[in-house]
């Protein structure tokens, strides 16, 4: 099976809107320690299953919302961790495109015996009140 052709403004060749997928914005992955360390100067949230971090970025840099995931060995084994950070990116991806702010770093920390373990509609909740606790509520 191959997919549908699309032309560059996004719709199909029969003329349908290309998938919803592209039109979300994307998520850039901090990678650098450099960015990490920077984000923990700014403002963070402690919620049951994770810790937030948050910092606005310059004028001068790049827009976009940029999000990072970490994950301590007080987590567990590599096991563990990688689970935990997987739940992290999830929740990240289904709500930050549409509460995160552009021109904002996040961080994702995970928590020993909480991120793995807690319900995901819980963490997706924690998400979205530790983020109306930065930026306030959405209108």
């Amino acid at each position: 099976m191959t997919p549908p052709e699309t032309d560059l403004i996004g719709t199909t060749a029969n003329g349908d809107m290309a998938p919803a997928v592209l039109s979300c914005p994307r998520l850039t992955i901090l990678t650098q320690r450099r960015e990490f360390q920077r984000a923990a100067r700014g403002k963070r949230v402690a919620m049951a299953g994770f810790v937030l971090q948050t910092l606005h970025r310059p004028k001068g840099e790049a827009i976009g919302i940029r999000i990072g995931y970490t994950c301590s060995k007080k987590v567990g084994n590599a096991v563990a961790r990688n689970r935990a950070k997987r739940r992290l990116r999830e929740i990240a991806r289904a709500v930050l495109p549409q509460l995160g702010a552009q021109g904002y770093d996040y961080v994702l920390i995970g928590r020993r015996d909480a991120t793995a373990s807690l319900p995901f509609a819980q963490l997706l909740a924690d998400l979205e009140k530790a983020l109306n606790i930065l930026h306030g509520p959405r209108k």
